[in-house]
């Protein structure tokens, strides 16, 4: 309820080291950044619904769109930062293209893609 009222005027979501809500914290594997983003890259190219607009592996970012059921598009940014090595953090950032807010669909969103990345690479979560 508290994430359809913030949506109510806020369009965009972000995760952080220093999010307060610990469901948009940053999220740690224990793998090279080339590993992580192999594996998280590929895993994302195979989400039903979302689209993989563009890649950039030397920076560690991928752009992703998906459409709502109410046709709204939201733009997904994942990010990919290798922290030490063989330590690798994924970060992401969705917002709703439009004025509106999003009724809480970017942080569904980002809860989504987090739960597919930490089931598929569950052996290397810290």
């Amino acid at each position: 309820m508290k994430r359809f009222l913030i949506g109510l005027i806020r369009s965009h979501e972000h995760t952080s080291d220093k999010s307060k809500d610990p469901k948009l914290k940053s999220h740690y594997y224990r793998l090279s950044k080339d590993r992580a983003w192999d594996e998280v890259s590929s895993i994302l190219k195979k989400m039903k619904g979302y689209k993989v607009l563009h890649e950039v592996q030397t920076v560690g970012e991928i752009v992703m769109e998906k459409k709502s059921m109410s046709g709204r598009t939201m733009d997904i940014t994942i990010q990919v930062v290798g922290t030490s090595p063989g330590n690798t953090a994924v970060d992401i950032y969705s917002a709703s293209r439009g004025s509106l807010g999003d009724l809480g669909a970017n942080y569904r969103i980002i809860q989504e893609i987090y739960s597919v990345l930490d089931r598929k690479l569950s052996s290397y979560k810290t």
